[in-house]
């Protein structure tokens, strides 16, 4: 015989609590990444080792509960290697992200170029946990290690006329499939290209992130040096850096070209103006099964909505 226990039997000791299940939750999805080989994934997120000895922790963190670094080491948009979100963790094993050299030009007083690993020693990266919000309505909420950028920035002395920030990622056919084929119908004009107002570059928010978790970064998620934005949508983010540039006129950004009607130039996340596609008012965060109400510029509109104090930001999306 089997004894179906009907809800009234449960008892409340028999019942997981919440933060046991996250436990058990977390476990599994770290076992399942070692599994796959995945790479290290400890039950709490956190990295077992250290590439940023003596690294310090940055302010604005927020305290939400972190995705767990298999998690953001294996959900990526990464269109340089594939729209599947999956792939680029595969696809990227072999990248080369060093030596790795970025491109600083414009409007500036002498255009300069560094190694990555020399701007790192230059300017000491901080621990910022940050969350990012994707167009597509997931989020997650990671430990990034990054320069702020208006230290970089106010050091190459830019000129009265640096009004935007252009920001250009590698074109190397060989080493990112997605480059080789195209998207939608029409292929991207590669390289990729964003862009920011030279005051939201200049936010003390802005990051260059380097690493995450305490680690290089890691190929899938931007090698070896990427934008991180934190209140706008994640394809501001621009991966894989080579060049940034200083100049006096807006920047045409690779999804305001490819498709107008559904990417704006500034792609602040606004829970009132939906994709033409999909709603963004409400998100769901990686590794949880019910959604949450999106905020108004991610949760960091304190920090960043004087900004914007006389844009429209349903036409300046």
């Amino acid at each position: 015989m089997i004894l179906i226990q009907r809800p009234a039997d449960i008892t409340p000791s028999e019942i997981t609590s919440e933060g046991l299940f996250r436990q058990r939750r977390n476990l599994i999805m770290a076992s399942a990444g070692l599994l796959l080989g995945g790479g290290i994934a400890p039950a709490t997120g956190v990295a077992a080792v250290s590439d940023f000895p003596g690294l310090k922790p940055g302010p604005f963190a927020t305290d939400e509960e972190k995705t767990s670094f298999q998690a953001v080491t294996s959900y990526n948009n990464f269109y340089e290697f594939s729209t599947d979100k999956r792939q680029p963790a595969k696809l990227a094993k072999a990248f080369k992200s060093r030596p790795w050299t970025i491109a600083f030009g414009g409007e500036i007083a002498k255009q300069q170029r560094f190694d990555v690993d020399e701007l790192i020693k230059k300017f000491p990266p901080q621990e910022r946990i940050y969350r990012l919000r994707c167009v597509e309505a997931w989020s997650m909420v990671i430990p990034w290690v990054g320069i702020p950028l208006h230290r970089v920035l106010k050091a190459l002395n830019p000129s009265s006329k640096a009004q935007y920030v252009r920001f250009e990622t590698l074109l190397d056919p060989k080493q990112f499939p997605g480059q080789r084929g195209s998207l939608f119908g029409s292929s991207l004009d590669w390289p990729y290209v964003e862009g920011l107002r030279i005051d939201e570059a200049m936010h003390p928010l802005t990051l260059l992130a380097v690493g995450l978790y305490g680690r290089f970064m890691p190929n899938q998620n931007g090698a070896p040096i990427r934008l991180v934005v934190p209140w706008k949508y994640g394809f501001k983010s621009i991966k894989s850096i080579v060049k940034i540039d200083l100049v006096d006129k807006q920047p045409l950004n690779t999804w305001n070209r490819q498709a107008p009607r559904e990417y704006g130039f500034y792609a602040n996340v606004n829970p009132a103006v939906d994709h033409p596609r999909w709603s963004q008012a409400r998100e769901r965060r990686i590794g949880e099964w019910s959604k949450r109400p999106t905020l108004p510029f991610n949760g960091y509109a304190e920090q960043v909505a004087g900004l914007y104090q006389n844009l429209d930001l349903r036409t300046n999306f």
